[in-house]
């Protein structure tokens, strides 16, 4: 087959499995609910959006890596920048009530299918904030797995949770929050993730937290070695965790026998091609090709797609097109994508032979 249109990138049927809620949230409808909040912002909401860029962590830790990291400032930084973590609280300060915890889930759901033909996402949220708290966990999640059953409905797709645990907290805050979690048992979430910068809480801390998880039946995944520049994050991701899949994962290729052990093991390990940091967009690039001809199992996905701005049908793009992945390594990472889910056996099964079927008719008609 020759090299795929863009039209067959977006018809690919996709899994994503690394996408946090908030960064989901569209800005049309960030900027409807901040006026209705009466936000205070420091530009009108649909700037703050497009202003989106986080500055990278200090130079000095990233002078010696294998692949370089930039050390300067992107052409396409804007003037006045607004952080990731900036925006998503905005976001979160303008959630109000069940209905529009319902309303951008939803939405999430609505835009990865029309826009990327995603037939399974699983989406991460984060502790409760106090306004949310009021609400009470058991209230929060079923307003959350409603907006998924809608996109069931509505477009034929399935959907799982994954309760985030933000890692500038205290070993005790991650252990109760999910203490909360696994005793509100509930049929869409399906395990825990680890997110926040990296450098402010090594996975260690955290060993009690994801010990109780898995003692619960949750699954378990974690960002790591995206931000510290080594490999060994990972390793206690995976050992000292359980982590099922990587988040992220780039600075593994910063130590041979790692790749080499990720490599035979085939651990799924989610990456993401834009970033809210944009000067190392190109080293997130270069970095994720050099993981693909190492023959890790990288598996596309769009982790805040309505702030960078991406979709995953344009990660997909960034790999065919800017990294000449091949289509047949294409193929090749949406199965693997089913593979990683976290969804009951019967419903990955039944997924899996979706897959085919679609992809049997696509190829029918790219022939």
């Amino acid at each position: 087959m020759t090299a795929p249109s863009a039209d067959l990138l977006r018809a690919i049927p996709k899994v994503d499995l690394h996408c946090h809620l908030i960064g989901t949230v569209r800005a049309s409808t960030f900027a409807e609910l901040a006026r209705r909040e009466g936000l205070d912002l420091p530009d009108t909401p649909e700037q703050v959006y497009a202003s989106c860029n986080s500055l990278p962590p200090d130079p000095a830790l990233y002078r010696n890596t294998r692949i370089p990291v930039p050390q300067g400032r992107s052409a396409d930084e804007p003037e006045v920048s607004y952080s990731l973590f900036q925006l998503s609280g905005w976001v979160i300060d303008v959630l109000r009530d069940t209905d529009d915890l319902t309303r951008i889930v939803y939405e999430a759901f609505e835009d990865a299918h029309r826009l990327s033909n995603t037939r399974h996402l699983e989406v991460s949220f984060d502790e409760l904030t106090p306004r949310l708290a009021r609400i009470g966990y058991a209230a929060v999640v079923d307003a959350y797995a409603e907006g998924i059953r809608l996109a069931e409905r509505d477009f034929g797709m399935t959907g799982r949770l994954l309760a985030a645990i933000d890692r500038s907290r205290t070993a005790d805050e991650a252990l109760a929050w999910v203490r909360t979690v696994a005793d509100a048992p509930h049929e869409y979430v399906a395990g825990i993730g680890l997110d926040n910068l990296e450098t402010v809480g090594p996975p260690e801390r955290f060993a009690a937290a994801y010990r109780l998880a898995g003692q619960a039946g949750l699954r378990r995944t974690a960002h790591s070695s995206e931000h510290v520049p080594a490999a060994a994050n990972t390793i206690t991701c995976l050992d000292l965790l359980g982590c099922d899949r990587i988040d992220h994962g780039y600075f593994v290729l910063e130590d041979d026998a790692v790749v080499a052990r990720l490599r035979a093991e085939q651990t799924p390990m989610t990456v993401i091609s834009t970033t809210s940091r944009r000067s190392w967009r190109p080293w997130r690039r270069a970095s994720i090709k050099a993981m693909l001809d190492a023959g890790l199992n990288v598996i596309a996905a769009s982790d805040d797609p309505g702030m960078f701005p991406t979709t995953l049908a344009s990660e997909y793009r960034i790999l065919a097109e800017d990294l000449a992945v091949p289509y047949q390594r294409l193929r090749q990472m949406a199965f693997a994508g089913v593979d990683a889910c976290w969804l009951p056996d019967a419903e990955k099964t039944a997924l899996r032979a979706r897959f085919e079927h679609e992809f049997t008719v696509l190829e029918a008609a790219d022939a």
